[in-house]
């Protein structure tokens, strides 16, 4: 499953820990604002974006629905599910995602609005140079797992993983 794809680790986060990454974006990008509105990139981008929409007081909130991601967690032909239709090139808006893995929704988010502010919560190096603000850095063979995609269970011990 995510071996096939070429993630051996997988970092799972917490609610808690989004919604704190997620406030520590809106502290970055506040400088840097106003902003018109924000683009929210579905599906990951929807609860990282409510919370800076909160945070910066935005109330203007579009999405761009792009799916990229097969099954097996690998990244295939990437489907155009809604357009945007943003003024100047998008200029004064923010785009905000969960995350910048191999960078290709981000160029075709980037490509539709050039000159929005692209942030993300994590950032893997393939797909950093696509954004502008990031906060949490993770290797490229790591797989996030976030709180909307996992439940409690089990952990086997990490020495166990490796045996």
């Amino acid at each position: 499953m995510a071996e096939d794809a070429g993630y051996q680790k997988y970092f799972p986060v917490s609610w808690e820990e989004l919604h704190r990454n997620g406030r520590a974006l809106a502290w970055r990008l506040m400088e840097l604002g106003p902003f018109e509105g924000i683009v929210a990139v579905t599906r990951g981008g929807l609860v990282p974006a409510a919370i800076v929409a909160r945070e910066l007081d935005i109330r203007n909130i579009e999405t761009v629905c792009i799916a990229a991601y097969r099954s097996d967690k690998s990244v295939g032909e990437v489907n155009i599910i809604k357009g945007l239709d943003i003024p100047n090139n998008g200029k004064g808006w923010l785009i905000v995602d969960d995350l910048v893995d191999s960078g290709i929704t981000a160029k075709y988010v980037r490509d539709m609005i050039p000159e929005a502010h692209f942030a993300t919560i994590y950032a893997k190096p393939k797909g950093r140079p696509r954004v502008d603000t990031f906060i949490t850095e993770v290797s490229q063979d790591t797989w996030i797992l976030f709180p909307w995609d996992q439940a409690p269970s089990f952990a086997k011990p990490i020495v166990e993983e490796h045996r």
